[in-house]
């Protein structure tokens, strides 16, 4: 497979986690959204981190904000940030088995919730609430099979 082949697979997967981030769901569920963007870039930090790093987590951070609303900068920071302690990590995380992962990749997401929050609170002035946890235990649930979807399309088509 040609190099812009492989690159063209992962712009498209993160395009599709930013649409399964926008995408309408009833106001009840949209508390127990993952973070369907982080999700998808850890999983591409973990396995090519050459090709997929801090600078496309501060592109697709910047996106994410674009498209939800938010401040502009806050969720490309906090992306930023996770990316790096992952990218920094990747091979200790490689080595886990997929169950362990989840509960690292739910630190990661919790690092990611924290950094949104603080960052909020200081800028609009958003208080705290439980509710903020719910993407984390969700992300925690889904990135098995995430992982697994993603790892069969990377083999499959042999994107290196």
């Amino acid at each position: 497979m040609r190099r812009s082949q492989g690159i063209g697979f992962i712009y498209l997967s993160l395009l599709a986690a930013l649409l399964l981030t926008v995408i309408p769901v009833p106001f009840q569920f949209n508390l127990f959204r993952p973070d369907w963007v982080l999700l998808v870039l850890i999983y591409w930090i973990l396995a090519l981190p050459r090709r997929v790093n801090i600078g496309t987590a501060f592109l697709m951070g910047l996106l994410t904000d674009v498209l939800v609303g938010t401040v502009l900068g806050v969720n490309a920071l906090a992306f930023s940030v996770v990316a790096f302690v992952v990218a920094v990590n990747h091979l200790k995380i490689r080595n886990f088995a997929v169950i362990q992962q989840s509960v690292l990749i739910g630190l990661m997401l919790a690092l990611y919730q924290l950094l949104l929050f603080w960052l909020s609170h200081f800028l609009t002035g958003v208080y705290f609430r439980p509710g903020y946890l719910w993407p984390v235990l969700i992300g925690m649930i889904v990135w098995p099979w995430l992982f697994w979807l993603l790892r069969r399309y990377r083999r499959q088509l042999k994107i290196q």
